[in-house]
Protein backbone atom coordinates (compact mmCIF):
# COMPACT_ATOMS: atom_id res chain seq x y z
CA UNK A 1 0.00 0.00 0.00
CA UNK A 2 1.46 3.53 -0.91
CA UNK A 3 2.55 5.42 1.82
CA UNK A 4 -0.24 7.94 1.96
CA UNK A 5 -2.56 5.64 1.84
CA UNK A 6 -1.16 3.65 4.43
CA UNK A 7 -1.48 7.41 6.19
CA UNK A 8 -4.94 7.80 5.60
CA UNK A 9 -6.14 3.99 6.80
CA UNK A 10 -4.23 4.55 10.34
CA UNK A 11 -5.25 8.31 11.02
CA UNK A 12 -8.82 6.41 9.99
CA UNK A 13 -8.70 3.85 12.23
CA UNK A 14 -7.15 5.68 15.14
CA UNK A 15 -10.28 8.01 14.89
CA UNK A 16 -12.58 5.45 14.33
CA UNK A 17 -11.43 3.35 17.24
CA UNK A 18 -11.23 6.58 19.32
CA UNK A 19 -14.67 7.52 19.10
CA UNK A 20 -15.83 3.93 19.18
CA UNK A 21 -14.22 3.17 22.26
CA UNK A 22 -15.69 6.63 23.72
CA UNK A 23 -18.90 5.64 22.75
CA UNK A 24 -18.84 2.03 24.55
CA UNK A 25 -18.06 4.01 27.73
CA UNK A 26 -20.48 6.31 27.74
CA UNK A 27 -24.69 6.53 27.49
CA UNK A 28 -26.38 5.72 24.15
CA UNK A 29 -26.18 8.89 21.95
CA UNK A 30 -27.84 8.73 18.48
CA UNK A 31 -25.18 8.89 15.68
CA UNK A 32 -27.63 9.85 13.19
CA UNK A 33 -26.67 13.05 10.96
CA UNK A 34 -29.92 15.64 11.40
CA UNK A 35 -32.90 15.29 10.21
CA UNK A 36 -33.90 16.74 6.79
CA UNK A 37 -36.23 19.37 6.51
CA UNK A 38 -39.60 17.21 5.36
CA UNK A 39 -39.61 16.71 1.86
CA UNK A 40 -42.76 17.47 0.56
CA UNK A 41 -44.57 16.34 -2.77
CA UNK A 42 -44.77 18.31 -5.68
CA UNK A 43 -48.43 18.63 -6.61
CA UNK A 44 -48.71 18.02 -10.63
CA UNK A 45 -50.66 20.92 -11.06
CA UNK A 46 -47.81 23.36 -8.91
CA UNK A 47 -45.22 25.60 -10.70
CA UNK A 48 -42.59 22.75 -11.03
CA UNK A 49 -39.98 24.05 -13.25
CA UNK A 50 -36.49 24.70 -13.32
CA UNK A 51 -33.35 27.27 -13.90
CA UNK A 52 -31.73 28.11 -16.96
CA UNK A 53 -27.99 29.68 -17.65
CA UNK A 54 -30.25 33.04 -17.14
CA UNK A 55 -32.01 33.45 -14.04
CA UNK A 56 -35.76 31.78 -13.73
CA UNK A 57 -38.06 34.32 -11.58
CA UNK A 58 -40.67 32.75 -9.34
CA UNK A 59 -43.43 34.46 -7.65
CA UNK A 60 -42.13 35.85 -4.31
CA UNK A 61 -45.12 33.95 -2.74
CA UNK A 62 -43.53 30.70 -4.03
CA UNK A 63 -40.02 30.99 -2.77
CA UNK A 64 -38.25 31.80 0.38
CA UNK A 65 -35.28 33.36 0.00
CA UNK A 66 -32.33 31.62 2.02
CA UNK A 67 -30.61 33.38 5.07
CA UNK A 68 -27.28 35.15 4.65
CA UNK A 69 -26.03 33.47 7.72
CA UNK A 70 -24.79 30.13 8.04
CA UNK A 71 -27.52 28.29 10.70
CA UNK A 72 -25.34 27.63 14.11
CA UNK A 73 -25.94 23.79 13.93
CA UNK A 74 -25.45 21.91 10.53
CA UNK A 75 -25.31 18.37 9.83
CA UNK A 76 -22.17 16.39 10.53
CA UNK A 77 -21.97 13.70 8.14
CA UNK A 78 -18.51 13.13 6.37
CA UNK A 79 -16.27 14.41 9.46
CA UNK A 80 -17.25 16.63 12.34
CA UNK A 81 -15.62 20.08 10.89
CA UNK A 82 -17.91 19.58 7.76
CA UNK A 83 -20.51 21.15 10.13
CA UNK A 84 -18.91 23.79 11.41
CA UNK A 85 -19.32 27.45 9.98
CA UNK A 86 -16.72 28.92 8.16
CA UNK A 87 -13.70 27.71 5.92
CA UNK A 88 -12.35 24.45 6.77
CA UNK A 89 -9.08 23.47 6.15
CA UNK A 90 -5.85 22.11 7.30
CA UNK A 91 -2.81 22.82 5.37
CA UNK A 92 0.57 20.73 5.98
CA UNK A 93 4.16 21.24 4.67
CA UNK A 94 4.15 23.24 1.16
CA UNK A 95 0.22 23.09 0.69
CA UNK A 96 -0.57 26.88 -0.88
CA UNK A 97 -2.83 28.92 0.84
CA UNK A 98 -6.60 29.31 -0.45
CA UNK A 99 -7.17 31.56 -3.19
CA UNK A 100 -8.70 35.17 -1.78
CA UNK A 101 -11.43 36.66 -2.62
CA UNK A 102 -14.04 33.78 -2.46
CA UNK A 103 -17.12 35.07 -1.89
CA UNK A 104 -19.52 31.49 -2.08
CA UNK A 105 -21.66 31.37 0.69
CA UNK A 106 -20.76 27.63 0.72
CA UNK A 107 -18.21 25.57 -1.67
CA UNK A 108 -16.60 22.45 -1.58
CA UNK A 109 -12.92 20.93 -2.82
CA UNK A 110 -12.88 17.25 -2.66
CA UNK A 111 -10.93 13.98 -4.36
CA UNK A 112 -13.71 12.46 -6.65
CA UNK A 113 -11.95 9.12 -6.25
CA UNK A 114 -11.30 8.63 -2.62
CA UNK A 115 -13.10 10.66 -1.24
CA UNK A 116 -11.17 13.33 0.77
CA UNK A 117 -13.00 16.85 1.57
CA UNK A 118 -9.60 19.07 1.05
CA UNK A 119 -11.60 22.28 2.13
CA UNK A 120 -14.81 23.28 2.60
CA UNK A 121 -17.20 26.22 3.64
CA UNK A 122 -20.24 26.11 5.33
CA UNK A 123 -20.44 22.46 3.57
CA UNK A 124 -24.04 21.52 4.87
CA UNK A 125 -24.97 24.93 5.25
CA UNK A 126 -29.03 24.12 3.01
CA UNK A 127 -29.70 26.10 0.46
CA UNK A 128 -31.39 26.47 -2.92
CA UNK A 129 -29.88 24.47 -5.37
CA UNK A 130 -30.76 25.62 -8.79
CA UNK A 131 -30.63 23.76 -11.76
CA UNK A 132 -27.51 21.47 -9.98
CA UNK A 133 -30.56 19.65 -9.05
CA UNK A 134 -30.94 18.41 -12.48
CA UNK A 135 -27.86 16.26 -11.34
CA UNK A 136 -29.91 13.93 -8.91
CA UNK A 137 -32.99 13.91 -11.68
CA UNK A 138 -30.64 12.44 -14.31
CA UNK A 139 -28.68 9.81 -11.66
CA UNK A 140 -32.60 9.07 -10.99
CA UNK A 141 -34.07 8.61 -13.92
CA UNK A 142 -31.08 7.88 -16.22
CA UNK A 143 -30.91 3.81 -15.93
CA UNK A 144 -35.03 3.86 -16.52
CA UNK A 145 -35.12 4.64 -20.50
CA UNK A 146 -32.53 3.55 -23.06
CA UNK A 147 -31.57 6.41 -25.44
CA UNK A 148 -33.01 5.05 -28.50
CA UNK A 149 -36.35 5.04 -27.25
CA UNK A 150 -38.89 7.34 -28.73
CA UNK A 151 -41.27 9.62 -27.35
CA UNK A 152 -44.17 11.72 -29.07
CA UNK A 153 -44.62 15.00 -27.22
CA UNK A 154 -48.29 15.77 -25.49
CA UNK A 155 -49.17 19.01 -24.51
CA UNK A 156 -49.87 17.77 -21.16
CA UNK A 157 -46.26 17.21 -20.88
CA UNK A 158 -45.18 21.01 -20.86
CA UNK A 159 -47.92 22.32 -18.53
CA UNK A 160 -47.09 24.28 -15.74
CA UNK A 161 -43.57 25.68 -17.02
CA UNK A 162 -42.36 28.20 -14.17
CA UNK A 163 -42.41 31.55 -15.84
CA UNK A 164 -38.89 32.38 -17.08
CA UNK A 165 -37.62 28.87 -17.05
CA UNK A 166 -35.12 27.74 -19.29
CA UNK A 167 -35.96 25.67 -22.52
CA UNK A 168 -34.35 23.59 -25.41
CA UNK A 169 -37.31 24.30 -27.59
CA UNK A 170 -39.27 20.81 -27.49
CA UNK A 171 -42.68 20.96 -29.37
CA UNK A 172 -46.13 19.39 -28.81
CA UNK A 173 -46.71 16.55 -31.03
CA UNK A 174 -43.02 16.23 -32.20
CA UNK A 175 -41.26 12.90 -32.09
CA UNK A 176 -37.95 12.94 -29.64
CA UNK A 177 -35.45 9.97 -28.82
CA UNK A 178 -34.47 9.67 -24.78
CA UNK A 179 -31.05 10.61 -26.31
CA UNK A 180 -32.15 14.07 -26.81
CA UNK A 181 -34.13 14.96 -24.20
CA UNK A 182 -31.15 14.19 -22.57
CA UNK A 183 -29.19 16.59 -24.45
CA UNK A 184 -31.70 19.20 -23.72
CA UNK A 185 -31.23 18.83 -20.13
CA UNK A 186 -27.36 18.23 -19.63
CA UNK A 187 -26.62 21.31 -22.33
CA UNK A 188 -29.46 23.39 -22.32
CA UNK A 189 -30.79 23.16 -19.03
CA UNK A 190 -34.06 22.61 -20.23
CA UNK A 191 -37.21 22.13 -18.33
CA UNK A 192 -39.33 21.44 -21.07
CA UNK A 193 -36.70 17.94 -21.38
CA UNK A 194 -37.26 17.51 -17.94
CA UNK A 195 -41.05 17.46 -17.68
CA UNK A 196 -41.18 15.49 -20.99
CA UNK A 197 -39.04 12.97 -19.11
CA UNK A 198 -40.26 13.08 -15.77
CA UNK A 199 -44.14 12.43 -17.83
CA UNK A 200 -42.42 9.43 -18.64
CA UNK A 201 -41.71 8.43 -15.91
CA UNK A 202 -45.04 8.40 -14.22
CA UNK A 203 -45.46 12.27 -13.70
CA UNK A 204 -43.94 14.81 -11.57
CA UNK A 205 -44.94 13.92 -8.56
CA UNK A 206 -43.74 10.66 -9.19
CA UNK A 207 -40.40 11.82 -10.23
CA UNK A 208 -40.27 13.84 -7.41
CA UNK A 209 -41.13 11.46 -5.09
CA UNK A 210 -38.35 8.92 -6.92
CA UNK A 211 -35.42 11.49 -6.33
CA UNK A 212 -36.22 12.11 -2.60
CA UNK A 213 -35.87 8.31 -2.30
CA UNK A 214 -32.43 8.22 -3.99
CA UNK A 215 -30.91 11.39 -2.46
CA UNK A 216 -31.36 9.41 1.08
CA UNK A 217 -29.79 6.84 -0.64
CA UNK A 218 -26.92 8.21 -1.50
CA UNK A 219 -26.97 9.82 2.23
CA UNK A 220 -27.37 13.58 0.43
CA UNK A 221 -29.60 14.27 3.68
CA UNK A 222 -29.45 18.21 3.54
CA UNK A 223 -31.13 17.61 -0.21
CA UNK A 224 -35.20 18.32 -0.08
CA UNK A 225 -36.71 17.68 -4.00
CA UNK A 226 -39.80 20.02 -4.63
CA UNK A 227 -39.01 20.35 -8.68
CA UNK A 228 -36.91 18.00 -10.66
CA UNK A 229 -35.79 20.66 -12.58
CA UNK A 230 -34.34 23.14 -9.44
CA UNK A 231 -36.94 25.69 -10.12
CA UNK A 232 -37.33 27.75 -7.19
CA UNK A 233 -39.63 26.72 -4.53
CA UNK A 234 -40.29 26.54 -0.64
CA UNK A 235 -38.15 23.71 1.11
CA UNK A 236 -36.23 23.12 -2.10
CA UNK A 237 -32.86 23.18 -0.79
CA UNK A 238 -29.70 21.09 -1.21
CA UNK A 239 -25.72 21.62 0.05
CA UNK A 240 -22.78 22.18 -1.35
CA UNK A 241 -21.85 18.79 0.25
CA UNK A 242 -24.89 16.65 -1.06
CA UNK A 243 -24.33 18.05 -4.55
CA UNK A 244 -20.99 16.93 -4.81
CA UNK A 245 -21.99 13.73 -3.52
CA UNK A 246 -24.75 13.58 -5.75
CA UNK A 247 -22.22 14.23 -8.87
CA UNK A 248 -20.13 11.92 -8.13
CA UNK A 249 -23.04 9.13 -8.05
CA UNK A 250 -23.93 10.66 -11.53
CA UNK A 251 -20.26 9.93 -12.94
CA UNK A 252 -20.32 6.30 -12.36
CA UNK A 253 -22.83 6.17 -14.88
CA UNK A 254 -21.58 6.38 -18.48
CA UNK A 255 -24.42 8.32 -20.04
CA UNK A 256 -24.21 10.68 -16.90
CA UNK A 257 -20.37 11.40 -18.21
CA UNK A 258 -21.04 11.62 -21.64
CA UNK A 259 -23.81 14.01 -21.37
CA UNK A 260 -22.28 16.16 -18.64
CA UNK A 261 -18.91 16.40 -21.15
CA UNK A 262 -20.73 17.44 -24.38
CA UNK A 263 -19.74 20.80 -25.83
CA UNK A 264 -22.05 21.10 -28.49
CA UNK A 265 -25.10 18.59 -30.43
CA UNK A 266 -27.59 18.72 -33.16
CA UNK A 267 -31.24 19.03 -31.86
CA UNK A 268 -34.49 18.14 -33.49
CA UNK A 269 -36.45 21.07 -34.38
CA UNK A 270 -39.60 21.01 -36.19
CA UNK A 271 -41.12 19.16 -39.02
CA UNK A 272 -41.14 20.81 -42.14
CA UNK A 273 -42.10 20.31 -45.95
CA UNK A 274 -39.17 21.45 -48.51
CA UNK A 275 -40.32 23.33 -51.58
CA UNK A 276 -40.34 19.42 -52.50
CA UNK A 277 -43.24 18.64 -51.09
CA UNK A 278 -40.87 16.83 -48.67
CA UNK A 279 -41.33 16.07 -45.46
CA UNK A 280 -38.24 16.86 -43.33
CA UNK A 281 -37.06 17.45 -39.59
CA UNK A 282 -35.22 20.27 -38.89
CA UNK A 283 -32.13 20.27 -36.55
CA UNK A 284 -30.50 23.23 -34.59
CA UNK A 285 -27.16 23.34 -32.30
CA UNK A 286 -27.16 23.64 -29.26
CA UNK A 287 -24.41 24.70 -26.90
CA UNK A 288 -23.60 23.28 -23.53
CA UNK A 289 -24.26 26.51 -20.49
CA UNK A 290 -21.13 24.85 -18.76
CA UNK A 291 -18.77 28.35 -19.50
CA UNK A 292 -15.78 25.89 -17.97
CA UNK A 293 -16.92 23.77 -20.27
CA UNK A 294 -17.40 26.12 -23.28
CA UNK A 295 -15.32 28.98 -22.56
CA UNK A 296 -16.90 32.37 -22.30
CA UNK A 297 -15.38 36.07 -23.80
CA UNK A 298 -14.26 36.37 -20.20
CA UNK A 299 -13.23 32.90 -19.45
CA UNK A 300 -11.51 30.30 -20.58
CA UNK A 301 -11.87 26.27 -21.35
CA UNK A 302 -10.47 25.01 -17.81
CA UNK A 303 -8.11 22.42 -18.54
CA UNK A 304 -9.26 19.33 -17.98
CA UNK A 305 -12.42 19.88 -17.27
CA UNK A 306 -15.23 17.26 -17.93
CA UNK A 307 -18.75 18.60 -16.68
CA UNK A 308 -21.03 19.11 -14.20
CA UNK A 309 -23.44 21.06 -13.76
CA UNK A 310 -24.65 24.49 -13.73
CA UNK A 311 -27.81 26.58 -12.36
CA UNK A 312 -28.87 30.12 -11.56
CA UNK A 313 -32.66 31.03 -10.16
CA UNK A 314 -33.25 34.73 -8.19
CA UNK A 315 -33.24 32.87 -4.87
CA UNK A 316 -29.95 30.47 -5.85
CA UNK A 317 -28.11 32.67 -7.18
CA UNK A 318 -25.35 31.34 -9.45
CA UNK A 319 -24.31 27.43 -8.65
CA UNK A 320 -22.17 24.80 -9.97
CA UNK A 321 -20.62 21.71 -9.57
CA UNK A 322 -17.99 20.46 -11.56
CA UNK A 323 -15.23 17.36 -12.30
CA UNK A 324 -12.02 18.19 -13.65
CA UNK A 325 -8.79 15.80 -14.06
CA UNK A 326 -4.90 16.69 -14.40
CA UNK A 327 -2.27 14.23 -13.86
CA UNK A 328 -4.25 11.21 -13.03
CA UNK A 329 -6.06 13.11 -10.25
CA UNK A 330 -10.04 13.90 -10.17
CA UNK A 331 -11.27 16.85 -8.37
CA UNK A 332 -14.86 17.80 -7.64
CA UNK A 333 -15.48 21.76 -6.70
CA UNK A 334 -19.13 22.96 -6.04
CA UNK A 335 -19.81 26.62 -5.37
CA UNK A 336 -22.96 28.13 -4.35
CA UNK A 337 -23.69 31.55 -4.65
CA UNK A 338 -21.24 33.81 -4.75
CA UNK A 339 -21.55 37.03 -3.17
CA UNK A 340 -19.77 39.16 -5.90
CA UNK A 341 -21.99 39.77 -8.71
CA UNK A 342 -19.25 39.74 -11.67
CA UNK A 343 -19.94 37.96 -14.91
CA UNK A 344 -19.18 34.37 -14.63
CA UNK A 345 -18.13 35.14 -11.35
CA UNK A 346 -19.28 31.12 -9.71
CA UNK A 347 -16.98 29.50 -12.86
CA UNK A 348 -14.41 32.21 -11.45
CA UNK A 349 -14.03 30.62 -8.21
CA UNK A 350 -14.89 27.46 -9.01
CA UNK A 351 -11.32 27.52 -11.21
CA UNK A 352 -9.35 29.00 -8.55
CA UNK A 353 -10.64 26.06 -6.09
CA UNK A 354 -9.53 23.53 -8.87
CA UNK A 355 -6.53 25.22 -9.41
CA UNK A 356 -6.08 25.35 -5.69
CA UNK A 357 -6.96 21.27 -5.28
CA UNK A 358 -4.98 20.58 -7.91
CA UNK A 359 -1.59 21.82 -6.14
CA UNK A 360 -2.64 20.95 -2.89
CA UNK A 361 -3.52 17.29 -2.92
CA UNK A 362 -1.30 15.37 -0.96
CA UNK A 363 0.19 18.31 0.94
CA UNK A 364 -3.31 18.60 3.38
CA UNK A 365 -4.57 16.98 5.57
CA UNK A 366 -8.71 16.09 4.79
CA UNK A 367 -10.98 17.93 6.86
CA UNK A 368 -13.59 14.98 6.39
CA UNK A 369 -14.49 12.61 3.55
CA UNK A 370 -17.43 12.26 0.77
CA UNK A 371 -19.72 9.15 2.28
CA UNK A 372 -20.65 6.02 0.03
CA UNK A 373 -24.61 5.00 -0.60
CA UNK A 374 -25.84 3.17 1.82
CA UNK A 375 -26.31 0.24 -0.12
CA UNK A 376 -22.28 0.31 -0.86
CA UNK A 377 -21.36 0.89 2.68
CA UNK A 378 -23.65 -1.83 4.09
CA UNK A 379 -22.46 -4.09 1.54
CA UNK A 380 -18.54 -3.48 2.31
CA UNK A 381 -19.04 -3.96 6.02
CA UNK A 382 -20.71 -7.52 5.61
CA UNK A 383 -18.16 -10.34 5.96
CA UNK A 384 -16.40 -11.97 2.76
CA UNK A 385 -17.25 -8.55 1.16
CA UNK A 386 -14.53 -7.76 -2.01
CA UNK A 387 -13.04 -4.89 -3.59
CA UNK A 388 -14.91 -6.01 -7.11
CA UNK A 389 -18.54 -5.61 -5.47
CA UNK A 390 -20.14 -2.52 -6.56
CA UNK A 391 -22.92 -0.37 -5.22
CA UNK A 392 -26.60 0.58 -6.36
CA UNK A 393 -27.31 -0.46 -9.66
CA UNK A 394 -27.54 1.90 -12.71
CA UNK A 395 -28.82 0.16 -15.34
CA UNK A 396 -26.87 -2.88 -17.98
CA UNK A 397 -24.25 -1.68 -19.05
CA UNK A 398 -24.12 1.99 -17.43
CA UNK A 399 -21.99 1.74 -14.63
CA UNK A 400 -18.68 1.24 -14.15
CA UNK A 401 -17.42 -2.30 -13.37
CA UNK A 402 -15.09 -0.99 -11.18
CA UNK A 403 -15.99 -1.05 -7.27
CA UNK A 404 -18.28 2.05 -6.61
CA UNK A 405 -17.43 2.78 -2.89
CA UNK A 406 -16.27 5.81 -0.96
CA UNK A 407 -13.93 6.34 2.01
CA UNK A 408 -14.94 5.22 5.06
CA UNK A 409 -18.09 6.98 6.87
CA UNK A 410 -21.02 6.52 8.74
CA UNK A 411 -24.33 6.02 7.17
CA UNK A 412 -27.01 7.78 8.53
CA UNK A 413 -28.20 5.21 11.42
CA UNK A 414 -27.81 5.59 14.99
CA UNK A 415 -30.13 5.47 18.76
CA UNK A 416 -29.49 3.64 21.46
CA UNK A 417 -29.27 0.05 19.53
CA UNK A 418 -26.26 1.09 18.00
CA UNK A 419 -24.69 2.24 20.91
CA UNK A 420 -25.55 -0.66 22.93
CA UNK A 421 -23.81 -2.94 19.50
CA UNK A 422 -21.04 -1.06 19.78
CA UNK A 423 -19.82 -1.91 23.00
CA UNK A 424 -19.58 -5.50 21.84
CA UNK A 425 -18.68 -5.11 18.21
CA UNK A 426 -15.84 -2.79 18.23
CA UNK A 427 -13.28 -4.84 16.45
CA UNK A 428 -15.89 -5.92 13.29
CA UNK A 429 -16.31 -2.13 13.11
CA UNK A 430 -13.14 -1.56 12.77
CA UNK A 431 -12.10 -4.27 10.40
CA UNK A 432 -15.29 -3.04 8.08
CA UNK A 433 -13.16 0.90 8.59
CA UNK A 434 -10.39 -0.80 7.42
CA UNK A 435 -12.03 -2.59 4.35
CA UNK A 436 -13.26 0.79 3.04
CA UNK A 437 -10.23 2.83 3.58
CA UNK A 438 -8.82 1.24 0.54
CA UNK A 439 -11.20 1.46 -1.93
CA UNK A 440 -11.24 3.75 -4.50
CA UNK A 441 -14.17 4.89 -6.43
CA UNK A 442 -12.86 5.44 -10.14
CA UNK A 443 -14.17 8.12 -12.43
CA UNK A 444 -12.87 6.66 -16.24
CA UNK A 445 -13.39 8.26 -19.79
CA UNK A 446 -13.43 11.76 -18.08
CA UNK A 447 -12.96 14.04 -21.81
CA UNK A 448 -14.78 16.87 -23.01
CA UNK A 449 -17.31 15.70 -26.19
CA UNK A 450 -18.85 17.54 -28.78
CA UNK A 451 -21.29 16.28 -31.40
Amino acid sequence: MPAPLKQTARRTLLVTSATLASLALTAPVSLAAPTPTPKPTASPSAPVSGSPAAKDKAPASASTSPSATPPGKMSSLGGARLGQTGTQVQLAGGAPVLPKDLTARSWIVADAQSGEVLAAHNAHWRLPPASTMKMLFADTLLPKFPRTTQYKVQPKDLEDLGAGSSLVGIKEGETYSVDDLWLGVFLRSGNDAVHVLSSMNGGVAETVKQMNEHAEELQALDTSVVSPDGYDAPHQVSSAYDLTLIARSGLQKKDFREYSSTVTAKFPGATTKNKKGKTVRETFEIQNTNRLLTGDYDISQYPGIAGVKNGNTTNAGATFTGVAERAGRVLLVTVMNPEKDDHNEVYKETAALFDWGFQAAGKVIPVGELVPPKGAAQASAQPGANSGEGGEAGGAGNVSEKPVAGAVAGNGSGGIGIAMAITGGVLVLLAGAAFLVNRRWPLPDLVRRRR
